[in-house]
């Protein structure tokens, strides 16, 4: 009975240890990236503001390229608002996205027509579109902190371009 037995618990804990690690990592990678999709079509692409309440930490950083940083669900509330003030049809449109450990990484196109004033430029009815890069960081089902990487070269010449009605 006993040789029986060992087996037996022995291909138990390990179908048991190979479920465990095979879907509770893959969960928590998927979950990690829905976050991050609904951010991006929620709060920045359609700018519902009280997204970011169930999103983003209270904690909250970002960091961008060039030393720009917002802090605390407060200043990507007010970045957001801000940015769709000069670009009211603001769009962006994951092309790709990737996930390890808590860290979503995203390649998006970023899509917008200038109606409001932008880095001290007055409305001018420039369409753009910019290609971005942001790395996340999840922890416990809220975005904490995140790094971006947008192409802000190619953004001030479309926008300094004249108006082409696109």
């Amino acid at each position: 009975m006993k040789t029986r037995l060992v087996p037996c618990i022995t291909f138990i804990f390990i179908a048991a240890s190979l479920v465990g690690c095979s879907t509770r990592p893959n969960s928590t990678l998927s979950d990690n990236k829905e976050i991050i999709l609904r951010s991006e079509a929620e709060l920045w692409s359609r700018g519902n503001l009280a997204v970011a309440d169930e999103l983003y930490s209270a904690d909250f950083i970002c960091h961008f390229v060039g030393g720009t940083e917002w802090k605390g669900i407060q200043g990507i509330k007010g970045e957001v608002s801000g940015h769709r003030a000069a670009f009211p049809d603001w769009n962006e449109k994951v092309d790709d996205i990737i996930a390890e450990g808590d860290r979503v990484v995203i390649r998006f196109t970023s899509t917008g027509t200038q109606r409001g004033e932008f880095a001290g430029m007055a409305p001018n009815g420039q369409k753009v579109t910019i290609h971005e890069a942001a790395i996340y960081k999840v922890v416990a089902g809220k975005i904490v902190e995140q790094w971006g990487f947008p192409d802000s070269q190619s953004l001030m010449q479309q926008l300094m371009s004249p108006a082409t009605g696109k």
